[in-house]
């Protein structure tokens, strides 16, 4: 970084004025490690993160009664009614229990079958 920063600050030989291309050039290579940072973290980190949100938003549009589902308490259960306008499901965990859950409590749909 040091180095960049004298190689700015020398003036050109013989009191000339130096063309631009120089410190352009100079600039963009010192931009271009800040840039592959930047697509790297967006291809391993951002790109895999929004692909689950989707994933999982178009499982919590699916949910409908009597799909198998695990709450993000770990409770397993069957869906007896989903309420969309309330953003409720109402699940049943065991023999005469019956629970109304939030919609985003569901962690997972389990495959029935």
């Amino acid at each position: 970084m040091f180095a960049f920063l004298f190689a700015m600050a020398q003036s050109p030989a013989n009191g000339q004025q130096g063309s631009g291309g120089s410190t352009l050039r100079s600039t963009l290579m010192g931009l271009l490690p800040m840039i592959a940072i930047f697509l790297i973290l967006y291809l391993l980190i951002l790109r895999p993160q929004t692909k689950r949100q989707r994933q999982h938003q178009q499982m919590m549009d699916s949910i409908e009664k009597g799909d198998k589902i695990v709450t993000s308490g770990g409770i397993h259960g069957v869906v007896l009614r989903v309420n969309k306008e309330e953003g409720t499901i109402q699940v049943k965990i065991a023999d005469d229990v019956k629970v109304e859950l939030d919609r985003n409590a569901i962690s997972r749909k389990l495959k029935t079958g």
